[in-house]
């Protein structure tokens, strides 16, 4: 697998948004490995970092826009594309605004700037998303569909047919993505409107800066007052947008992505089912690993003991920043003799018991809390989700959100099959234990 990359040299660009016109500037600049795309506003009262990440997707029509709290960026695909496309991993991307500038529509305006700045790798290794199972995301006639294929690059095909009586007649395009592929056939291919769409977007204050020279507007003859640059450039440039968009993944995609009219929306759909799969594959790996904190070893840490000890196992553990249990529910658990005898379901306090013990365990990790106990302080926002029955695998997770001396808070969830059953935050107060 190829090493992580990121640019040699910051570079800067100019321009104004394509939708609200804003003249904005933004500066590449080189970022560690492991740390992906970062985008900073810088206009704001404390700069705002916000990761390119489909996590942090709003909703918005006709583009791609992320957000941190109150503010997002616009139109981030274009930009998305060329890092995507010149296989850049990590970058950081400040801007004086709250959209990218537009440039003509297309990803040329970023590809020049950052060959400018030059590629470099890194010591880190690659850790791309391996396609290994069909996923079908679908809107109306719209489709998209990852299926598994090379496992060193991304194939995509892309079928554009808007019916026998569209403007656009059906166009169709297959690409393996490479640096040189990207930059030959898709990063030119420039953003394209129909002329009533144009017409509505200005009648509503966007883009109103621009003219039909600066932008693909298509009628019923054809381009008005523009030149196409390739014959099928609006399906290269629906490739372009979908480029961008997986990228929004985090780390770059390897396989095949088929795509009918797919968009923005269903483009992030897919991206969060491909990202839901990879964590199930790795939750069944880890559920499957040998115990980090075995049952003898979980005496020697916790107080507690039968018939109130609810952890069998810790399977993982992240210093005392994050941690995972299961508890497995058998029939033969005494309260189940009351709770209740002709439909046995676990009473949700020993769920939140269950998770506190985990938090428990986690808090202990850090070295001045050795040799006390963790007793419980608070609760809030706790919220069950379904019943936890006899048979049940019931998997934790904690993560501490701040330690102090004497208190601990953390952040808890429980889930049975990916479902989630129960979660709440809760307080602790950390005393020395009695001696045995």
């Amino acid at each position: 697998m190829r090493a992580q990359r990121t640019i040699e040299n910051p570079a800067d660009i100019r321009g104004r948004g394509l939708f609200t016109g804003n003249e904005v500037t933004l500066r590449f600049k080189p970022a560690a490995p492991d740390s992906g795309v970062t985008f900073v506003r810088l206009d704001t009262d404390v700069p705002t970092r916000i990761q390119a990440h489909v996590r942090n997707v709003t909703k918005r029509a006709r583009r791609s826009a992320i957000r941190n709290g109150t503010h997002a960026i616009e139109t981030v695909e274009h930009c998305m594309a060329a890092l995507h496309g010149l296989g850049i991993d990590n970058i950081e991307i400040e801007l004086n605004a709250g959209e990218l500038p537009g440039g003509d529509g297309s990803s040329l305006f970023f590809v020049d700037a950052l060959k400018r700045a030059g590629v470099v790798e890194q010591e880190s290794k690659l850790k791309p998303i391996i396609i290994d199972e069909t996923i079908h995301v679908t809107d109306g006639t719209a489709e998209l569909i990852a299926v598994p294929g090379p496992k060193d690059h991304l194939d995509i095909l892309y079928d554009l047919d808007y019916g026998p009586d569209a403007d656009i007649p059906r166009q169709f395009l297959a690409i393996t993505l490479s640096a040189d592929s990207f930059c030959r056939d898709i990063a030119s291919a420039r953003t394209f409107l129909l002329e009533a769409e144009a017409k509505q977007f200005q009648a509503a204050g966007m883009g109103s800066h621009l003219s039909y020279s600066d932008i693909v507007v298509i009628g019923k003859e054809g381009v008005i007052g523009n030149e196409f640059r390739y014959p099928d450039e609006c399906v290269r440039h629906k490739v372009l947008d979908l480029i961008g968009d997986v990228y929004l993944a985090g780390r770059p995609i390897y396989g095949k992505l088929i795509a009918t009219r797919s968009g923005h929306a269903l483009n992030h759909e897919l991206v969060r089912r491909l990202l839901e799969a990879l964590e199930r594959k790795d939750r069944h790996t880890r559920l499957a690993a040998p115990a980090t904190i075995d049952a003898r070893q979980l005496h020697r840490i916790l107080p507690h003991r039968y018939p109130f000890l609810m952890i069998d196992r810790v399977i993982e553990i992240d210093g005392d920043r994050r941690a995972v249990g299961i508890k497995n529910v058998s029939i033969n658990e005494p309260f189940f003799q009351g709770h209740y005898p002709s439909q046995p379901i676990m009473p949700g306090v020993l769920i939140i018991e269950a998770m506190a013990q985990l938090a428990g365990i986690l808090l202990s990790q850090k070295l001045e809390h050795t040799g006390k106990v963790a007793v419980l302080l608070s609760m809030d926002n706790v919220k069950f989700r379904r019943q936890v029955i006899p048979g049940d695998r019931l998997v934790m997770e904690v993560e501490t959100l701040r330690v102090k001396a004497r208190t601990g808070h953390v952040r808890a969830r429980a889930t049975v099959d990916e479902a989630l059953v129960a979660q709440a935050e809760i307080k602790f107060m950390l005393v020395d234990a009695e001696p045995v």
